[in-house]
């Protein structure tokens, strides 16, 4: 079927058309924290723009993501939707095979440093999703209860494993102390568990988790002021739990506030 096209003006003397033309192959590479949601935001365009989408997901994230594939497989045409399953070295293979025409990833930004190098040796196009290392500004005319109750929910939503979560916070002096004892009070609120009645779960997988445990045992090594927390993992549960920890004013080069945590 040829692609829609758009006239954009028809005279006597000439014609002008828009028309968009698939690019290909599409490949997506999902991370494990929202396996779904962030693989529906890319196969869902790519084969509604008339591509053939090639689904990678992380070999952290859990069977959903095969399931979706399976179940989504049977509504359209062979090949058109597929998903590959591996470790991290299918990645690379991937987005550097000439046959792929479009690379989508969500992730960190070393990674995505390598897709981009990789992407570039066969001119595929790319688009990174990267990790960032997100900031709340708290100015002076503002009720510290309910901002730092909002940051806090921000903040420690899904152990902190969100690439838009808040990992640091500047406040105005005037409101900090107020804003640091609201939020040190949510944070040792939150219940640590699995189930309904558990606000944070484990860190999601062993790696993660040995992150993390780094970044703590950093601010020990330094230290940093802890206002709540504990630089050390959760003894007495069962999984990779960390505590809700929160640091008092760290230098703005430790690596705390330098660098990404993905982890409360």
């Amino acid at each position: 079927m040829s692609p829609p096209i758009d006239i954009i003006e028809s005279t006597a003397e000439r014609k002008v058309i828009s028309r968009y033309t698939p690019l290909g192959v599409a490949v997506g590479i999902v991370p494990w924290n929202f396996p779904v949601q962030l693989a529906c935001g890319k196969l869902a365009p790519a084969i509604l723009s008339g591509n053939a989408f090639i689904w990678k997901p992380s070999p952290f994230g859990p069977y959903a993501s095969l399931k979706l594939a399976e179940l989504g497989a049977q509504f359209f045409p062979p090949g058109i939707l597929q998903i590959l399953s591996g470790d991290d070295s299918l990645g690379p293979f991937l987005t550097a095979h000439p046959g792929v025409d479009m690379v989508s990833f969500t992730g960190s930004v070393p990674v995505g440093r390598k897709i981009m190098e990789t992407c570039s040796k066969t001119l595929k196009r790319f688009t990174l999703e990267l990790g960032g290392n997100d900031a709340a500004i708290v100015c002076a005319d503002v009720d510290p209860v309910a901002v730092a109750s909002k940051i806090g929910v921000v903040a420690f939503a899904n152990s902190g494993q969100i690439c838009i979560a808040i990992k640091r916070v500047y406040v105005h002096e005037s409101v900090y102390d107020a804003v640091l004892a609201t939020l040190v009070s949510f944070a040792q609120s939150l219940k640590l568990g699995v189930g309904d009645d558990a606000f944070m779960g484990p860190l999601a997988n062993e790696p993660q988790y040995e992150r993390v445990k780094d970044l703590l045992a950093d601010i020990k090594r330094s230290n940093l002021t802890i206002a709540t927390g504990s630089t050390e993992p959760v003894s007495d549960n069962k999984g990779f739990f960390i505590t809700p920890t929160i640091i008092d004013n760290p230098p703005d080069d430790s690596r705390i506030v330098a660098e990404e945590q993905f982890g409360k």
